[in-house]
């Protein structure tokens, strides 16, 4: 039986409630839509923007580095932050804070669609991430916190489908909005989405934060407050931020550029060593004391550095080189992210069946295959004869090595962790992506105009691609080398059906109390939980 959680609810002092809403009444389908509209805010937002980026250049007279920027802001404050954030829900309440990151997301979207200049438009994106950390853990975690046990994998399954057809119909929204009302609605388009989900929030989701101490559970005393990693958090989103900053800025002859470089690997060194030193880590390096964990980390960063890149650099080719629209691009890109939604169920299954080993080497190959595909998308392609056989084989190689992927890591750890281990991989990855859209330019000659030139971009894009098959090909031989079947007892995802083409799906976290609650550190001594 759940321990019950305690009630933050400003309407009187704190009782003790258990998770009892059934998917079926009118309060759970209340719960569903709150979660689902939040989550899905920030979904569309991780794949609505690259195919607005042409026209985002073209009307703010932005260069390449600006572009990357505006992907890469987003990516940062969200891969940096997004630990923190669930942990946050704990300590203050999972509604509250899910509702301060939807504010937070649409002020910060309205920014994006009124931004007058680029810089201010990179700002806005740098807050929405902010924002994003803030909602995403809580919206599962709420989930978690409010329904009946014997509810709770139908109640995540149809919340993670649902969110999974808003991140799959993205790229073509995003496509409609910017041939249609013009790029600045793909950020609007949140306000609505906001003013619906907030004050249903606010009248239908029970608030809760938790886990509470299994022997206090009846007085309805919480469990012993612990610090915040704050430290931690501001060392690893600086890390990145001044590693992006120096990648982006290598094609210039600034002296900012190396020193930023040196002060980002020495902000990541002491990152590591606050981790190793505090009692309360964001990331315990212990939990890399699990060799198939660290190896499928490894093997996550090689798929998503390629993902990150791959997206980035297509929408731009389809629009700048091969001639489509907007809509058209977006619309091209619509069956890798629709084979993930459909088949990404039966793909753990089957991984279930077989081991993780030949789907994570399968999967990546299939990749870097469509990648190569990909070459031949030049001036005038024919979407039937050389964009749909690259991206159906992209797709099938997604839905091959994603739910295997999160299974793996999941089967890595103690199952009291594996919440965390899910949050920590799903960090990894947009990392890994984020970076990718910050080097692939460098290596390949990109100028910071090349996006306005259909010859110079399509000469980059020729030597990227190959780049992004490597990547993929030492994630296989990775996966193919150090991955092993798990323990037929170890935990499985709960999130089956995943359509996000950027990172792989968050996993709640189970206490070693036995509740339910939001990607964070998991048990007592391992974090920020109350």
């Amino acid at each position: 039986m759940a321990v019950p959680e305690r009630d933050v609810s400003d309407d009187g002092p704190a009782t003790a409630v258990g998770p009892s809403l059934r998917v079926a009444s009118p309060a759970g389908k209340w719960v569903l839509l709150t979660t689902v509209l939040g989550s899905s805010m920030a979904l569309l937002d991780s794949t609505v923007v690259n195919v607005a980026l042409p026209a985002i250049g073209r009307d703010l007279d932005a260069s390449l580095a600006a572009l990357q920027w505006t992907v890469n802001g987003y990516m940062l404050s969200l891969a940096g932050l997004i630990l923190l954030g669930g942990s946050l829900g704990d300590r203050f309440g999972r509604r509250r804070i899910f509702v301060v990151g939807v504010v937070w997301f649409a002020a910060a979207s309205l920014m994006c669609g009124l931004a007058p200049n680029v810089g201010i438009l990179i700002a806005a994106r740098v807050l929405q991430g902010v924002g994003g950390a803030l909602l995403t853990p809580g919206s599962l975690a709420i989930i978690q916190a409010s329904f009946h046990p014997a509810d709770r994998a139908r109640a995540v399954g149809l919340w993670s489908g649902l969110g999974g057809v808003g991140a799959a119909v993205g790229p073509f929204l995003g496509g409609w909005l910017v041939d249609g009302p013009g790029w600045r609605w793909v950020f609007l388009l949140n306000i609505p989405a906001a003013l619906v989900c907030v004050p249903v929030a606010l009248r239908h989701v029970p608030e809760s934060s938790g886990p509470f101490d299994a022997s206090n559970a009846d007085s309805g005393r919480a469990a012993p407050r612990r610090r915040f990693d704050v430290l931690g958090a501001v060392l690893g989103a600086a890390a990145l931020a001044l590693v992006t900053y120096a990648l982006i800025g290598a094609r210039s002859s600034s002296v900012l550029v190396p020193v930023t470089a040196v002060v980002g690997v020495a902000a990541g060194v002491a990152f590591v060593r606050v981790e190793r030193r505090r009692p309360d880590p964001m990331m315990p390096p212990d939990i890399f004391a699990s060799r198939q964990f660290t190896a499928v980390n490894l093997v996550t960063l090689c798929v998503y550095a390629a993902f990150g890149g791959f997206f980035f650099l297509t929408a731009l080719q389809l629009q700048v080189v091969a001639g489509y629209s907007a809509l058209e691009a977006g619309t091209a890109l619509l069956p890798a992210t629709a084979l993930m939604l459909l088949f990404s169920a039966r793909s753990g299954e089957l991984a279930q069946r077989i081991g993780p080993r030949i789907p994570l080497t399968v999967g990546p190959l299939l990749c870097a295959t469509a990648m190569l595909l990909m070459l031949r998308v030049g001036k005038d392609a024919s979407y039937v004869a050389d964009v749909l056989p690259a991206l159906v084989v992209m797709g099938l190689g997604m839905v091959t090595l994603v739910a295997p992927l999160t299974a793996t890591v999941l089967a890595s750890v103690d199952t009291g962790r594996a919440g965390l281990a899910s949050g920590i991989n799903n960090a990894a990855a947009r990392a890994a992506g984020l970076v990718a859209v910050a080097a692939l330019p460098v290596l390949t000659g990109m100028g910071s105009e090349a996006y306005r030139s259909a010859d110079a971009f399509d000469a980059a894009f020729r030597r990227a691609m190959p780049l992004c098959a490597g990547v993929l090909v030492v994630g296989a031989v990775l996966a193919f080398t150090t991955v092993r079947r798990p323990a037929p007892d170890c935990r499985r995802p709960e999130c089956r059906t995943h359509g996000s083409i950027l990172a792989p799906p968050l996993e709640p976290r189970r206490t070693s109390h036995g509740t339910l609650g939001p990607t964070g550190p998991d048990t007592p001594g391992t974090g920020p939980t109350p």
